[in-house]
């Protein structure tokens, strides 16, 4: 007498569910891949945000305070400085929210501004600011871009005319150039 399986009863082969485990691990480390591009975009808007809320923050106190403030943008970071005016020099800014701040490792900062704006400095002054906040609402006119290293498709702009406040452009912004 011979037992004989009915044809639906089978179940899956060894080679069926290496292919599952291959295919779910290839899917699970592309996830993972993107997440990490993502991850990496998300933390430089974050960078951009930052600078660009205390731009407009040195902006409003070099306003309320009556004192001139500037932004001194390096390879690795910026910091803002406070002119002195009993001494006629930048100094570096004393307040916390204004502390030196260093960027990650991967960003590229670009930054022009024009040559021939006022910043209240001599050739001398070793502290020159990039970028000056004027008393009077007024800011010197540039234009920075922040990128993940070469990849001008997720290009942030934060740009001012000098008279008019300062304007951030994130990637697919329709006034984007």
């Amino acid at each position: 007498m011979t037992v004989s399986r009915p044809a639906c009863a089978r179940g899956f082969t060894m080679i069926e569910i290496l292919v599952v485990l291959v295919v779910v691990g290839l899917l699970a480390a592309l996830a993972i891949v993107n997440l990490g591009g993502g991850s990496q975009l998300r933390e430089l808007k974050n960078e951009v945000q930052e600078l660009y809320l205390l731009m407009q923050t040195a902006s409003e106190q070099a306003v309320l305070n009556n004192q001139e403030l500037g932004l001194v943008m390096e390879e690795e970071g910026y910091r803002f400085v406070l002119y002195d005016d009993l001494n006629g020099e930048w100094v570096g800014q004393p307040e916390r929210l204004f502390r030196p701040r260093q960027w990650p490792e991967w960003l590229v900062a670009t930054l022009q501004a024009e040559g021939d704006a006022p910043r209240l400095a001599s050739d001398e002054d070793k502290l020159r600011p990039d970028l000056v906040f004027f008393s009077s609402g007024e800011t010197t006119p540039f234009e920075a871009e922040f990128t993940l290293g070469s990849d001008t498709d997720h290009r942030h702009r934060i740009e001012s005319d000098g008279l008019n406040g300062l304007d951030w452009r994130a990637p697919g912004d329709e006034d984007e150039l």
